[in-house]
């Protein structure tokens, strides 16, 4: 392992660059009234993966009678849904009025498709559709609108259930699969010979690293119900004499031990005090030389274009006690007070970044 000083970036305000000339979206009043409305084509788009239209379609075109009757809609409004899905982009019609996947509906919204992402589709349509709803509530209160509410845990329900478990891991790694994989590339990894991703979920992170980077070994770190799923993905890769799966307990066991430790979509879930607490500890576990990863949907330091990550953030409101999502400079802040150097900012892909510190 080397402990040479990496140069990944400048330290000037992250704002990447493809985002430096945009701003605001809306620019006329119409664009107002639509803003107003967009929860209804986010809907539409949701019940669509909810009822399965994208499954049923990619085994071939159908036509509206034929759809409705396998998808078990009422005909009063079956027409005006399929064709509002038609007008979003997501279903096709021919002149003979047969229905048809669009082509990144078929990739994404198929639940036969590895790339499917509709595990977090339903959980928006069946949990946090409604849960938004009390955004207003929430933001006079910062209390979350979940199930903490009546004194539930979001999370236990997914982790009780080994089938939606499996369909919430699978959607993650979809979702995150292009920022992976520039995080694999990115990275000076040829410097390192031990990784421990810390909330691994299925293991895509730790999969694209050690596809790209043969001489890596790496350790998946989560709750005990994550394993299944983990070595079903590792074995797939054919990565399972690499890659090996721990169970752990952030605030109960012991941080691993590994030349380079990551938190991907971690962080964002805790209140400052337990980042910080969270990032001494990946510090102390750390070898000199070390690095940490820190992979989030980064807010610019201007906080005024990713959008993805401020809602990001206004959804942990809705989701945790205390977590929010955050600016390069706000993680740069941390980094350096749980004891790093040579901190660092980079864009990995669409709204996600990656800071990089090193012990």
């Amino acid at each position: 392992m080397s402990t040479e000083s990496v140069d990944l970036g400048r330290d000037d305000p992250y704002l990447p660059t493809a985002w430096r000339e945009r701003r605001t979206r809306i620019s006329s009043v119409a664009d107002v009234v639509e803003l107003s409305s967009a929860f209804r084509a986010s809907k539409t788009m949701l019940s669509a993966v909810e009822l399965g239209v994208f499954t049923e379609l990619a085994n071939g075109p159908l036509d509206g009678e034929q759809l409705r009757t396998r998808l078990g809609l009422h005909e009063r409004s079956a027409a005006d849904f399929l064709d509002a899905l038609v007008s979003l982009g997501l279903l096709d019609r021919d002149d003979e009025g047969r229905y048809a996947n669009g082509a990144v509906a078929d990739q994404v919204l198929d639940r036969a498709k590895p790339g499917y992402l509709g595990g977090v589709m339903e959980m928006r349509s069946t949990r946090l559709y409604q849960f938004w709803g009390n955004l207003t509530e929430a933001l006079r209160t910062g209390q979350p609108q979940n199930e903490a509410r009546t004194g539930g845990d979001p999370f236990s329900a997914i982790y009780a259930d080994p089938v939606r478990l499996r369909a919430f891991q699978r959607a993650m790694s979809a979702l995150s699969l292009e920022a992976v994989r520039e995080l694999a590339r990115k990275f000076p990894w040829e410097r390192y010979r031990t990784v421990a991703d810390l909330g691994c979920s299925e293991g895509a992170l730790l999969g694209q690293v050690a596809l790209r980077h043969p001489h890596l070994r790496g350790t998946g770190h989560d709750l005990p119900a994550v394993r299944a799923g983990f070595e079903e993905y590792v074995a797939g890769l054919g990565l399972s004499d690499r890659l090996t799966f721990g169970p752990m307990d952030f605030f109960i066991d012991a941080f691993p031990t590994a030349d380079v430790l990551v938190f991907a979509h971690i962080l964002h879930d805790w209140d400052a005090e337990t980042k910080l607490t969270l990032l001494r500890e990946a510090h102390d576990a750390l070898p000199k030389g070390g690095a940490v990863v820190v992979l989030e949907a980064l807010i610019d330091d201007e906080r005024r274009v990713n959008t993805f990550g401020l809602l990001q953030s206004l959804n942990m409101l809705i989701e945790t006690p205390g977590g929010f999502d955050f600016t390069a400079a706000d993680g740069r802040t941390w980094l350096a007070e749980a004891g790093f150097r040579d901190i660092r900012a980079e864009h990995l892909a669409g709204p996600e970044g990656m800071l990089v510190a090193f012990k």
